[in-house]
């Protein structure tokens, strides 16, 4: 459809702003050689900076990143008023620094060269500098949130490991502030704790003589003495072994003392020691590869046949004085009613004692479970007429009653098999674990101080990343600004070349 001519002004004009420059170019309003042009105006844009006088604004336009063509102008404007002494009768200026910035004003206007200039400008600003300061602010926010979610990593799992190291501390018992030094000390005080575990034996008395008794009615004959270590130690409390194989207390114990490793040292040298060559006693011989007299080493090697040794090997002869091997018999040196070695240890130190009382404990407590399973079912009439003929020992006993001799037993049962206890009788038979267990609980702690410490590293990059973001944004916002700006000098300039008909720059999203 034709437009009226009348209309025609206000028909707006829409330009690719990727295009500007060619549309600039092809329309003739800017010449091919821009470029050269704009270079030799920014020498002498630098040349003038130099000499400048005290002015706040012009202060403010010298610190922008980029002066144009807009900018020249305004420096002249203030220039008219600095210089003004300097203007003559005829209307000119005698002051070097006006006759520079008139003549850049006048380069830039040759040939629109400031237009193409400023068109340049707005495309790279567009097509690259704000794209690239976006994308900068992108990489620092998800940098955020990446070092912000390994920080958190960090701290949880050495949480978990910290969680973790004091879970195991409790299970030996101890605190965790220094974990050889505990674990050696309650190694020490294992006796006490044993001691108080054979007190607790002799609260089994009813039961063990239940089960004594159980056994006899059913076996209908006399039997050995069930539990007998229980029994044993019920009696007569966590005795030694010598007391428990022999039946006597020993006169003196010898305790075998607990081999305290001493504790490895930190750094990783390794001491090979002195290789000190002691002179030889002959002191006349050369030395090996030239070394000093009296140093040869004495390996104790002869070559040559003493004059004492003889051709024949001796064998010896039946008038050769008879030679006797005596067989002395195990623990005859050790005297009478001494307590050494293995029999100076209680039986719960012992680990074959230890292991036997363990098992009649849990023999007596299937016992116990196993009777009052019977005595519940009441249903049972053959259980029932077959303790008819039992002692009163047996019939007089009532579900309550076992139930608490039970708990009583597996209450023991279990003090002596916590985990704890297991740790100190290991430690007891092997010192050197104890070296292991308080390694692996450092090493812990140490993966956790690690872990910290890198997250804490983490939380430094992301407060960097943040700080680089807050430094970025006003470079965007002051970026986006000053494109607006070209945005509309350029849109104003192209319509008073077509008559104030409205100029749309297309493409610009900001």
């Amino acid at each position: 459809m034709q437009v009226p001519p009348q209309d025609i002004q206000n028909v707006p004009i829409d330009i690719q702003t990727g295009k500007l420059l060619d549309w600039l170019v092809d329309r003739r309003h800017c010449s091919l050689r821009w470029q050269s042009r704009a270079q030799d105006i920014r020498r002498r844009i630098d040349a003038a900076m130099g000499d400048m006088p005290e002015h706040p604004e012009i202060k403010q336009l010298l610190a922008g990143a980029y002066l144009h063509y807009f900018h020249c102008l305004r420096i002249v404007e203030i220039l008219k008023g600095t210089e003004a002494s300097s203007k003559n009768l005829f209307g000119h200026y005698s002051s070097q620094r006006m006759k520079d910035w008139q003549e850049i004003v006048s380069l830039y206007e040759k040939e629109n060269t400031y237009l193409a200039e400023l068109a340049s400008l707005l495309v790279r600003s567009i097509s690259y500098e704000i794209p690239s300061l976006r994308k900068r602010i992108r990489g620092c926010q998800q940098a955020q949130r990446d070092f912000a979610r390994r920080e958190e990593e960090c701290q949880l799992r050495a949480a978990e490991l910290r969680e973790r190291f004091f879970a195991s501390c409790k299970q030996y018992g101890i605190a965790g502030d220094n974990v050889r030094q505990e674990l050696l000390a309650l190694v020490k005080d294992l006796p006490s704790l044993l001691s108080e575990i054979g007190a607790g034996a002799s609260a089994l008395g009813e039961a063990i003589e239940l089960y004594q008794a159980c056994v006899e009615f059913v076996c209908e004959s006399p039997s050995e003495r069930v539990v007998p270590l229980v029994r044993h130690v019920g009696a007569r409390g966590n005795t030694t072994v010598y007391e428990w194989r022999t039946g006597l207390q020993p006169l003196r114990v010898e305790r075998p003392e607990l081999q305290e490793q001493p504790e490895q040292p930190k750094d990783d040298a390794i001491d090979w020691g002195d290789f000190t060559l002691e002179p030889s006693a002959g002191g006349d011989g050369a030395a090996a590869d030239g070394g000093a007299p009296g140093e040869e080493i004495d390996w104790g090697i002869t070559l040559e046949p003493s004059p004492q040794q003889e051709d024949t090997i001796d064998w010896g002869d039946g008038e050769s004085e008879e030679v006797q091997i005596t067989v002395l018999e195990a623990g005859t040196e050790v005297p009478e009613g001494v307590a050494c070695g293995s029999d100076a240890l209680t039986l719960l130190e012992h680990t074959e004692t230890r292991s036997q009382f363990i098992d009649e404990l849990m023999e007596l407590e299937l016992f116990l479970s196993q009777r009052l399973v019977e005595m519940e079912e009441e249903a049972d009439v053959v259980a029932v007429s077959q303790f008819q003929l039992a002692p009163p020992a047996l019939q007089g006993q009532t579900s309550a009653r076992v139930g608490a001799l039970l708990a009583s037993t597996r209450a023991l049962l279990g003090r002596l098999c916590a985990r704890s206890l297991q740790h100190l009788f290991i430690i007891l038979a092997s010192p050197r674990y104890v070296e292991r267990v308080s390694e692996g609980l450092r090493q812990r702690l140490r993966q956790a101080e690690l872990l910290l410490a890198k997250g804490a590293a983490m939380g430094q990059k992301r407060h960097e990343a943040l700080a680089e973001q807050g430094t970025l944004e006003p470079q965007l916002d002051r970026l986006l600004e000053k494109t607006k700006e070209l945005q509309k000098l350029i849109e104003e300039d192209i319509s008073k070349r077509y008559g104030g008909r409205p100029v749309n720059l297309m493409g610009v999203s900001l």
